[in-house]
């Protein structure tokens, strides 16, 4: 009996499948995205590879999903109405923050608004004491006053975040339980399921933008897990998470914060995998979807990773020394810089007559001007719809474009009033997006200080591989890959990831006085609990990966670095301790100090290992797929100096051999632009690796 996984991605434009059946054998397919309704395109994407594949609903054995549901509603403050329930004395932590701005002397900065109105912040009378002793028990009546209270205003998701809950969570959980009880239309998220460390203003703001999003993402999943089964599709559906694991969607119901980054970190994930079948260790990963522009880094085959993070407007960065920006989030998650500057992004004129691209994308609907489905704005993909670097139809050929339309869109609203020729309008256009994407490289690399030029610089996304030479040349970088299939990439990557929990448990401790004993015994009872935690996702205790860390500073510091646990936990371990973080101090900082180090959280990764995972070197792209293009040529303007020039299109599928550009490679998922004065070639498992000659 035939079987296979299928990997989703929702993006702004497109959504994206990838199915991986038994025999290795890759099929792919685009579908415009439904953003009024996402379960919709993915619906009509699973029915269209299944067809395409040649298999039933029956085979399929697993879902798995990413999805911008989250992301897009912090983006566009479409959440739920928000309560707070919270220490007496302790309101306004979502105001005070971390007391600091995110760039010194900038007068113009607007502090993000509270999730959480202040007249929505609810106090209880209630104090746990910094050693964990219950002062003053929670008061069950002031819960259900704030309940009748919040009912009454029509609030529908409520956090819960008293002091010192993560010392001892009796006082939350009660007022959890009295509110679960007597309110139970109204959602609730309490600190201690979702982020039981100090530190209070972190732990309050993750948990608020818990109870933000959960509606949405609780209620789109809901309508997706029965949609599939309204297809016939009875396999389980994963979530992919902001740290690249999946976990069930049950879970993601219950805590999407830790869902926020969904989809774009399975990518990172599946380029991480993709170095491996290379051997290639060092790599920036960039990838261009149709509204945003990302980032990572992975460096000795390593992810980047990070335990916080802040969503914002402009460039979101988990960068150590921009704080304060955003909604913090304190969650495992890929550490990925990005820009709302994709293909669908618009470009417009400020009032001083300066060129602008994104933040504001056309998306879906009403989509770029040259798709023909109501767009009216020029956007990124015009722009190279106009050069030539676009065929004349996308998405397997659904789509076909106008580039007429996008010509009179870019000559009325931008080249007119700039007194420029169209062409010279979208190079501009084409410029101003890879000085912005460029920010986003930079983030992980130069201040992070790395050396891109070190690094290869890996291009998918529907979008990315139409501008990776260019922002190679910009970053001098003189490499570029471009994995089989980049234009689905992301959703394949999810076919990479992994089942993960996580788990942490405070422990404030100087490493001289470090109880080894005691961390070991705490060690055993969180490998219990992710036992039973994965258990109930069908893996046995000898399908499950431990990741040990522990997160260390200097006294007196406010942030840690996590380093890995020794496998032994006797006296050489703690020299290991120290000597580990200050390697990783070092090469975070430049430089470590003498003081004394201290131990601050002990976290837990625990991964299921899956019977059967995606390998490069084993994959092979259903017969006919590649097949988009015939060889031809067409002008395209690659730059202001050359002008038109004739360039031949190859399908991609016909590289063998290595090619000196301008050359354009084409097939169903996306276009691969080859520059002049760059070469590519084909390498064994199907990645097209380009050069600067």
């Amino acid at each position: 009996m035939a079987s296979a996984r299928i990997g989703v991605d929702i993006g702004g434009t497109f959504t994206d499948l990838v199915l991986l059946d038994d025999q290795g054998q890759v099929t792919f397919t685009k579908v415009s995205s439904t953003p009024a309704a996402p379960e919709e395109a993915v619906l009509t994407g699973v029915a269209r590879i299944l067809e395409q594949a040649g298999l039933a609903t029956s085979d399929v054995t697993e879902v798995l999903h990413g999805t911008t549901v989250g992301s897009n509603t912090m983006l566009q403050k479409v959440g739920a109405k928000c309560g707070l329930l919270t220490t007496k004395g302790f309101r306004d932590v979502l105001e005070i923050g971390r007391v600091r701005t995110p760039t010194m002397f900038d007068l113009s900065w607007d502090k993000p608004v509270p999730l959480v109105e202040r007249r929505y912040r609810y106090e209880i009378d209630e104090r746990v004491l910094a050693s964990g002793e219950v002062l003053r028990p929670t008061p069950v009546d002031q819960v259900l006053e704030a309940g009748r209270f919040f009912q009454k205003e029509g609030v529908e998701s409520v956090a819960i975040c008293f002091i010192n809950a993560y010392k001892n969570k009796a006082n939350e959980a009660a007022a959890l339980e009295a509110f679960q009880q007597h309110f139970p239309d109204i959602s609730v998220t309490a600190s201690i399921s979702v982020l039981p460390e100090m530190r209070e203003y972190e732990r309050t703001s993750t948990t608020v933008v818990n109870a933000y999003v959960l509606p949405a993402l609780r209620t789109y999943l809901q309508r997706l897990e029965s949609g599939l089964k309204r297809i016939g599709v009875k396999a389980p559906l994963l979530v992919s998470n902001s740290n690249g694991g999946l976990s069930s969607a049950s879970i993601a119901q219950d805590t999407p914060v830790f869902f926020i980054s969904s989809g774009r970190s399975a990518g990172v994930v599946g380029a991480g995998r993709l170095g491996q079948a290379r051997n290639d260790k060092d790599l920036v990963v960039f990838d261009m979807g149709g509204t945003t522009a990302s980032a990572s880094l992975i460096h000795n085959g390593e992810l980047a990773r990070t335990n916080e993070y802040e969503f914002r407007a402009g460039i979101s960065t988990p960068s150590r020394f921009i704080k304060a920006g955003g909604y913090m989030m304190r969650v495992p998650t890929i550490d990925v810089a990005e820009v709302g500057s994709g293909a669908g992004s618009i470009a417009w004129l400020d009032a001083g007559g300066l060129l602008n691209v994104g933040p504001v994308s056309a998306g879906a609907f009403p989509g770029p001007v040259c798709y023909g489905i109501g767009g009216e704005k020029p956007t990124v993909t015009d722009a190279n719809a106009i050069l030539g670097f676009l065929p004349q139809s996308l998405a397997s050929g659904t789509m076909q474009l106008n580039i007429g339309a996008a010509r009179d869109a870019v000559e009325t609203l931008l080249a007119g009033p700039l007194g420029i020729s169209v062409e010279e309008a979208a190079v501009g256009i084409r410029e101003v997006v890879n000085v912005n994407m460029a920010r986003t490289i930079k983030a992980v690399t130069v201040e992070r200080g790395v050396d891109p030029r070190d690094f290869t610089l890996t291009a998918f996304g529907g979008s990315g591989p139409v501008h990776a030479c260019d922002l190679a040349r910009a970053l001098d970088m003189e490499r570029v890959v471009f994995p089989a299939a980049p234009g689905v990439f992301t959703a394949m990557g999810m076919l990479a990831g992994a089942v993960e929990r996580y788990f942490v448990h405070p422990s404030l401790q100087q490493l001289d006085a470090l109880d080894l004993a005691g961390l070991d015994q705490q060690i055993a009872k969180m490998r219990t609990q992710a036992q039973q935690a994965l258990a109930a996702e069908g893996y046995s205790a000898d399908r499950i990966e431990y990741v040990f860390d522990l997160d260390m500073r200097f006294r007196g510091q406010d942030y840690e670095l996590p380093v890995r646990v020794p496998a032994k936990l006797d006296e050489s371990a703690r020299a290991q301790l120290r000597s580990d973080f200050l390697a990783a101090y070092t090469a975070m900082y430049g430089y470590a100090s003498k003081d004394a180090i201290e131990c601050a959280n002990l976290r837990l990764l625990a991964r299921g290992v899956a019977t059967k995972t995606l390998d490069f070197n084993d994959l092979r792209t259903r017969k006919g797929q590649e097949q988009a293009a015939e060889r031809s040529s067409r002008k395209v303007y690659f730059d202001r100096q050359s002008g038109w020039v004739d360039t031949p299109i190859l399908p991609r599928a016909a590289l063998t051999g290595e090619v000196v550009g301008p050359v354009i490679l084409e097939s169903t998922d996306t276009t691969i632009v080859i520059p002049p004065r760059w070469r590519a070639t084909v390498d064994s498992i199907g990645s097209v690796i380009a050069t600067l000659a």
